[in-house]
């Protein structure tokens, strides 16, 4: 399956439901696994400077999303103090450092247009960047859950989203964006190449399959197999092979892995719908701008995501979720029918 493209996979929607309807389907799941259903567990990087957008996260999450596991929130060893105030009983911050390599070092210091970089003996500096890949990586291969929901700390939801349609048995859902990387996205086509070499397939012709999106699902037996194929080819491990290349996605190599491994992509569900409504540029948006964005999303589309670098203030996602729920509210009040 050497450069395979959407086109030639069976695309189909994730089912998605109203998590107050499914409480049948998930008494069958809890009858089959043992007495307890399958779980997603979250994962999320972030930073001190982000906190007032997890705080919007978190909160988001919590009404939101029933029946997940464990949120993984990873950050900064230095940073795990000031967030300690959002850890819970199903919330855990955690220290980058846990899924590092020893050999892999942050330089004291340093900051070069405002990144943060990581030094060792067997590569290539790499950034923080390149650093929250890696942690990804290895949290998904490591932590306890079977299948995985990255997110980013720029998200919030603003739907119910019951992971238990992606859990196991159910398929991963593996989302294209269908002949995305274009010359026109010079990075991508660089992503492209780069997860081509790592794991020893048929650089594809371009335009080709853009797998980049806020929310991502990943499987964890995926990731232990996808990490093999890059130590097979490299003859290095995974960090160490991913250190000798400044250009690299973490979700560019996985989705090539899925498409172009036949026992991978039968376990996963080609799809285009995306969970997630994002506004890519950084202009700021006012609350009607917002507003529209929630109100003309589609079924599938289950989170927002205004981008960190943008210029719209937290406080104005805010004030739109709560005037987009206060107008739901009123809209499902006027059609319930009048007590008798």
């Amino acid at each position: 399956m050497t450069g395979t493209t959407a086109s030639d996979l069976k695309i189909r929607p994730i089912p998605l439901t109203d998590a107050r309807s499914t409480e049948a389907s998930m008494q069958g799941n809890i009858a089959t696994q043992g007495g307890r259903p399958e779980t997603v567990g979250l994962i999320t990087l972030s930073y001190r400077g982000d906190l007032e957008r997890c705080a919007l996260l978190f909160e988001s999450i919590d009404r939101h999303l029933p029946g997940r596991g464990q949120h993984y929130v990873i950050v900064d060893d230095q940073d795990v103090e000031h967030f300690a105030r959002f850890r819970t009983s199903d919330r855990q911050i955690l220290p980058k450092s846990r899924f590092l390599p020893r050999w892999l070092r942050p330089v004291p210091l340093l900051r070069w247009r405002r990144r943060r970089y990581w030094w060792s003996l067997h590569g290539k500096p790499v950034s923080g960047w390149h650093v929250q890949q890696f942690v990804k990586i290895a949290a998904a291969r490591s932590l306890r859950e079977q299948r995985f929901c990255l997110i980013d700390s720029d998200v919030c939801f603003f739907r119910d989203f019951d992971l238990r349609a992606v859990a196991e048995p159910n398929p991963t859902p593996l989302h294209i964006h269908p002949k995305g990387v274009t010359v026109q996205r010079p990075r991508h086509m660089l992503w492209v190449a780069t997860a081509s070499r790592l794991l020893d397939q048929k650089e594809p012709e371009l335009p080709t399959d853009d797998y980049i999106d806020q929310i991502i699902i990943w499987d964890q037996a995926t990731v232990q197999a996808m990490i093999a194929r890059i130590e097979a080819v490299t003859g290095r491990g995974w960090v160490e092979a991913l250190c000798q290349h400044r250009n690299f996605s973490e979700y560019m190599i996985y989705g090539a892995f899925v498409a172009n491994t036949p026992s991978a992509l039968a376990s996963h569900r080609p799809t285009t719908q995306s969970f997630c409504r994002t506004h890519w540029d950084a202009d700021a948006l006012s609350v009607p701008d917002m507003l529209a964005l929630l109100r003309s999303s589609s079924d599938a589309e289950r989170a927002l995501c205004i981008q960190s670098f943008g210029s719209t203030p937290v406080s104005a996602v805010r004030t739109s979720l709560e005037l987009f729920y206060s107008a739901r509210h009123r809209e499902i009040k006027e059609t319930e029918p009048e007590a008798a």
